[in-house]
């Protein structure tokens, strides 16, 4: 193998450039050239490659100058992009003929499931071998315990927890506060267990408007009951409950008018979520992964993915780390988000332990 190609797609998550600079030096280390598709499929169907490595005078490979920062930040500089040309079987075969026109040997697809189905059509259907990375905030992509970006979305959710519980006590205040996931609830429920929530609202435990609003003024009485003396009362919704956030506030304050002082507040971090510097365990993951997808290609393996600590899939020479057929992953992804996994019947178990406990 002597040249690849890697790309980032979906949505954004802090460590896709950890992930990709380690593409680099590891490709670099082992004379294998690497570009960059830019702006995630766009730029594999437009054939818009950067350069990621440089010949050295005296022999072997280098990654290009200017690049040692990349490490340490969020986004991903390739750039990423929605490609519905990509979806389509004359948009996959343009891509596989601008990668055979590049003398592109293998591609290294980093992204979230949506990014992975496009893996798998495109694994299907070129010569080239295609190995995809997880990276999704969201924690939804079957086969891997973790995806890069989740450690950092769940630090960035608990201090805005931290600081939003400060204020609240200041004033008796009730905050709703929602994070992004969109169908999978993960994000909600680790941070409602890490930042001692009062309550968390998940898509995985769908409830109606009037059952929502009948647990929560519950809440809110029993909290600020005068033999309590509780001052903060922190409510963590998912993005995938259907019921609007700021709905849920309005009603809830007409439900509890009547308690003394007590106030009731919404705060929607939305694509905060996604920015900021990815943290160490984002920036291990990251590397580990590009190791696995790297030892793939060089076997000429394809249509697969390399999951962390996976339920499913293929041990390599990383004990944390295995390859899951494309296919397979799919199928988890799916019966994760409908709730039929093990992995989500295990999460829904745990929060329903300690949701008692939550409210103390």
């Amino acid at each position: 193998m002597r040249k690849i190609a890697v790309l980032t797609s979906g949505g954004d998550a802090p460590g896709m450039n950890a992930a990709v600079w380690a593409i680099i030096k590891l490709a670099a280390a082992r004379d294998i050239s690497v570009v960059g598709a830019e702006a995630g499929y766009d730029g594999l169907i437009d054939g818009n490659f950067q350069e990621l490595t440089r010949e050295l005078d005296e022999g072997g490979l280098a990654p290009v100058s200017g690049l040692d920062w990349l490490a340490g930040t969020g986004g991903t500089f390739l750039g990423s992009s929605r490609c519905p040309r990509f979806m389509e079987p004359e948009g996959r075969a343009e891509a596989a003929q601008r990668m055979s026109h590049a003398g592109v040997d293998g591609l290294i697809v980093i992204g979230g499931n949506g990014s992975l189905t496009g893996a798998h059509l495109l694994a299907n259907e070129c010569d080239v071998p295609v190995v995809g990375i997880p990276a999704s905030i969201d924690n939804d992509v079957g086969g891997s315990t973790d995806a890069i970006g989740v450690d950092t979305a769940l630090n960035t959710i608990i201090e805005a927890c931290d600081r939003i519980s400060d204020t609240a006590r200041s004033h008796q205040r009730a905050f709703i506060l929602e994070v992004m996931g969109r169908r999978s609830g993960y994000l909600a429920m680790a941070a409602a267990v890490a930042a001692t929530a009062d309550a968390v609202l998940l898509p995985e435990q769908p409830l109606d408007t009037d059952e929502i609003l009948d647990q929560l003024e519950s809440l809110l009485r029993r909290s600020f009951a005068t033999d309590r003396s509780k001052r903060r009362v922190l409510i963590i919704k998912a993005e995938g409950v259907p019921t609007p956030t700021l709905l849920l506030a309005d009603q809830l304050k007409e439900r509890v008018a009547d308690l003394d002082n007590v106030s009731v507040r919404t705060i929607v971090l939305g694509h905060l979520v996604r920015g900021g510097h990815p943290t160490f365990h984002d920036r291990l993951i990251a590397g580990r992964l590009a190791l696995g997808a790297l030892d793939a290609l060089e076997a000429r393996t394809t249509d697969v993915m390399v999951g962390w600590q996976s339920n499913i899939g293929t041990k390599t020479q990383d004990p944390q780390v295995s390859t899951v057929p494309l296919a397979d992953m799919l199928v988890e992804t799916e019966k994760l988000l409908d709730g039929t996994s093990d992995v989500t019947a295990m999460r829904m178990h745990l929060i329903r332990e300690v949701q008692g406990v939550l409210a103390l």
